[in-house]
């Protein structure tokens, strides 16, 4: 039997932070009117798409942040987003901040069914940046001062979008460029991973000599190798355009097993694009080059667990 999904990747343009969320819900119910009208059955929505990408801004005290975070999912502010997944029977990624009762901050992503049900959470694990303002760097990038590390692991969960059943998985920004995110679900035998990111035109790293182009290319390789590798479809969203005089890249895309690019945004500004995904193509990967239960040599891969930074090889030394 075939089994097939229309799968809309929203990219969101520029949050100025004035903005309210009432602004950005109004924008992404706007997207999923247009994703309904193209026949989409699920859409996936960017990382911290309620609000500007607020970790370029410094708080000393972490109180002052708390307005950038959601305490529930509903609430009054994405109210909308649950009753337009209902009105159009379209499931929908949303990435946002958490805060939870304990008081811990995650970015954070979830699925959510139309029915309003959370299926699926997860936590960003790959938090790239630093924790105390940098003086040296011309834009902040404090995912470690507002965030924890994600404590969910990397789950996938096999769920219906649309009238058929997907093994779901889900990835945060950063977390594309870790071939081992990639590979843990992949052996959960993941079809469709969900991805949103706000990455700058700039890396600030590199106080800004990585050009621009190789901004977009690594970004849409990592996606295309993981994609590859593990046998599955992908939506990669972003925000994009200036945020306050910050540029954020875009290029969203929809990327099958074989690593082809279906579908890319071409504007800076809110756009969707749609692609129809046909889930046996998963099977060739998964049934040949990438047939883990008969290629796969774990006892080979202990350095991957068991080390963090790398580390210099022995020199070597001629006999004698």
């Amino acid at each position: 039997m075939s089994r097939r999904l229309v799968l809309a990747a929203a990219q969101l343009g520029p949050i100025q932070k004035a903005e309210g969320r009432e602004v950005a819900v109004g924008r992404m119910v706007r997207l999923m009117e247009t994703a309904h009208r193209r026949g989409a059955e699920v859409v996936v929505f960017p990382e911290l798409a309620l609000t500007t990408f607020f970790p370029r801004w410094y708080e000393e005290d972490l109180a002052n942040a708390d307005h950038w975070y959601e305490t529930a999912l509903p609430s009054n502010a994405t109210a909308p987003l649950f009753a337009a997944a209902r009105t159009y029977g379209i499931g929908f990624h949303l990435g946002y901040a958490e805060k939870t009762p304990e008081g811990r901050r995650f970015n954070t992503a979830v699925y959510v069914h139309p029915s309003g049900e959370v299926v699926l959470k997860y936590r960003k694990v790959h938090l790239p940046g630093h924790k105390e303002y940098d003086p040296q760097r011309r834009v902040q990038h404090l995912e470690k001062r507002y965030f924890e590390v994600g404590d969910l692991g990397f789950p996938v969960v096999r769920a219906p979008v649309g009238e058929t059943q997907v093994n779901i998985g889900m990835m945060i920004c950063n977390d594309r460029r870790w071939p081992e995110a990639w590979r843990v679900l992949g052996l959960q035998q993941v079809e469709l991973v969900m991805l949103g990111y706000n990455t700058p035109s700039l890396n600030m790293e590199n106080r800004g000599f990585e050009a621009h182009h190789l901004r977009v290319f690594h970004s849409h390789l990592s996606i295309q190798a993981g994609c590859y590798q593990n046998a599955c479809f992908a939506a990669g969203v972003a925000k994009a355009g200036d945020e306050d005089g910050h540029e954020l890249f875009g290029h969203s895309i929809i990327v099958n097993p074989q690593g082809e690019i279906m579908a890319q945004a071409t504007s800076w500004g809110d756009e969707l694009i749609v692609a129809e995904c046909d889930l046996g193509m998963c099977e060739l990967g998964r049934k040949t080059i990438f047939d883990f239960a008969r290629h796969r040599r774990p006892e080979a891969y202990g350095r991957i667990t068991a080390q963090t930074g790398s580390v210099a090889p022995p020199a070597w030394a001629p006999r004698g």
